[in-house]
C-alpha cells in the first residue's frame, strides 16, 4: 500500500466516527430518536440536489454537495452544538471546529487536504453563491423536519420564532421562493404553539 492510499484509508475510517455524533434533531420515522451528524450530512446533500432549481444564482451543485458532506466532519472532535444554544457556547465552538478541521482533514494526502480544507472554510464563511446555497440547505432541512414532527426540537427546547427566522436568513437572498415558504411555515408553527413568541 502506498503512503497516499494509507492516508486516504485512515481518513475514511475516521469519518465513521461522525455516525456517533448526535444532534438535537428528532427522527419521527424512527421513534423520535436523535439524528446523527452523518445522517444529517447525507440528507442535506440530497436536499440540495432536489431544491437546486430554487437557487437564485447559478450554483455548482457538485461543489455544494461536497461542502454539505464535509461541513460537519469537524464534529468528530468538536461535538455538535444546538443551533439555538447560548451565544457563548456557539462562539467557543468555532475555535474547536477550526482545530478539528486541521487535524481531521490533515489525515488526507496534501493534494486532497488543501482542497477539502479550502472548501470547508468557504462553507463556513458563506460568501460565495455555492456556500450561501449550501448554508441555506443546512438551515431549511431542520425546519422541514420540525414541521413534520409537531415542532420537534423547537418545541422540546422552547425555541423562539425570531430565532428560526434569523437562522434561515440565508434563504432570503440565495433562494427567495424557499424563503417565502419558510416564513409561511414559521407562521404556522407559531400559531400551533411549536415556536415561542417573546
Amino acid at each position: 500500500m502506498t503512503q497516499e492510499l494509507s492516508q486516504q484509508i485512515d481518513f475514511i475510517l475516521e469519518l465513521d466516527k461522525l455516525k456517533a455524533v448526535y444532534r438535537k434533531a428528532l427522527i419521527k420515522a424512527d421513534n423520535n430518536r436523535y439524528e446523527n451528524s452523518a445522517e444529517h450530512s447525507w440528507h442535506i446533500s440530497l436536499t440540495a440536489h432536489v431544491l437546486a432549481p430554487y437557487a437564485d444564482e447559478t450554483v455548482d451543485i457538485s461543489r455544494v454537495t461536497l461542502m454539505l458532506l464535509i461541513h460537519d466532519i469537524v464534529e468528530i472532535d468538536a461535538g455538535d452544538t444546538f443551533a439555538f444554544d447560548h451565544h457563548t457556547i456557539l462562539g467557543q465552538q468555532a475555535d474547536k471546529e477550526i482545530a478539528a478541521a486541521e487535524r481531521i482533514f490533515g489525515l488526507l494526502p496534501a493534494s486532497q487536504r488543501q482542497k477539502i480544507i479550502a472548501l470547508w472554510h468557504e462553507f463556513e464563511q458563506a460568501e460565495t453563491p455555492d456556500a450561501q446555497f449550501a448554508k441555506a440547505m443546512d438551515r431549511i432541512l431542520p425546519l422541514i423536519q420540525n414541521m413534520q414532527n409537531e415542532g420537534g426540537s423547537w418545541a422540546q427546547n422552547k425555541v423562539y420564532k425570531h430565532q428560526v427566522i434569523n437562522r434561515n436568513q440565508y434563504l432570503e437572498t440565495s433562494a427567495p421562493k424557499l424563503w417565502d415558504y419558510v416564513l409561511t411555515q414559521i407562521d404556522i408553527a407559531t400559531d400551533k404553539g411549536w415556536l415561542q413568541i417573546e
